[in-house]
């Protein structure tokens, strides 16, 4: 089953009833879990059957889900019109009948795909249809993403929820509340980007070389190297000052542009 969807507007979430609020310092493991990939994320992946939630612009692509309400799934009905699909269990995933194809437009803004072909668009009276043949600018959908939120805006710049007195999927808010928050999952191999710096991978002695060479002038065309004991630099690791350190280290042996 194909299935895509497209926004037009962004910009900051306007949320209903939103209050300026002071800022709280998170907790190491959370935000760990938030922005890391840590146990949050992994058990979140595992209850919707290994699909992941989507925190970016650049990972919309391909076969989607979008999760409206606790584990239901926004599904594509023959008459062109959406719903939500019925109430899935732990661990289990989106059915096919509810996966999506998401096509990339810009930076900012993608094209939905429904599983009968067609992409998906608002119409006059804010309804969320799929009956289009091709992409144009009612086709086009802005996903947004604000303080681990998410919310899809459609080309009439009103927010993508469901309806509850008819069951529809409409887009009819110009502000994002409860009802307009979602998720946007997919099932594609997640890529892992490492943190560590191509410059610390390997043993301590290699990093030290790998900064010098990447600091020095090379005014004599010799490679500088501290003839101190590594161990000070795993130590430094250990306690955090390891840049500073090495800095030091290299400022001794005046191989750092940057020493004076």
């Amino acid at each position: 089953m194909a299935d895509a969807y497209s926004f037009v507007k962004g910009g900051k979430l306007k949320l209903k009833g939103e209050k300026t609020k002071k800022k709280h310092k998170k907790h190491k493991k959370r935000k760990h879990e938030e922005t890391e990939g840590g146990d949050g994320d992994a058990t979140d992946t595992l209850q919707h059957g290994g699909w992941w939630r989507v925190s970016k612009h650049k990972e919309i692509t391909g076969s989607i889900a979008i999760e409206l309400g606790e584990n239901c799934y926004i599904q594509a009905q023959d008459n062109g019109l959406f719903s939500t699909g019925p109430h899935r269990e732990i661990g289990e995933g989106p059915d096919p009948t509810e996966e999506i194809t998401a096509v990339y437009i810009s930076d900012t803004k993608i094209a939905l795909k429904s599983g009968y072909g067609k992409y998906v668009s608002v119409d006059s009276d804010g309804k969320v249809v799929g009956r289009s043949d091709a992409i144009g600018s009612r086709e086009q959908w802005e996903p947004v993403f604000q303080e681990g939120k998410t919310a899809l805006l459609g080309c009439n710049s009103c927010f993508l929820s469901k309806e509850e007195s008819t069951g529809d999927i409409v887009c009819r808010s110009k502000t994002a509340g409860t009802e307009e928050m979602l998720a946007i999952r997919s099932n594609a191999v997640k890529e892992y980007v490492s943190e560590i710096p191509k410059e610390e991978k390997g043993k301590i002695k290699d990093t030290e070389i790998n900064y010098v060479k990447k600091f020095q002038s090379f005014e004599d065309r010799r490679l500088l190297i501290s003839k101190e004991d590594v161990s000070a630099l795993k130590k430094a690791k250990k306690s955090g000052d390891f840049h500073e350190v090495m800095l030091d280290r290299r400022e001794k042996m005046k191989a750092d542009r940057y020493c004076k």
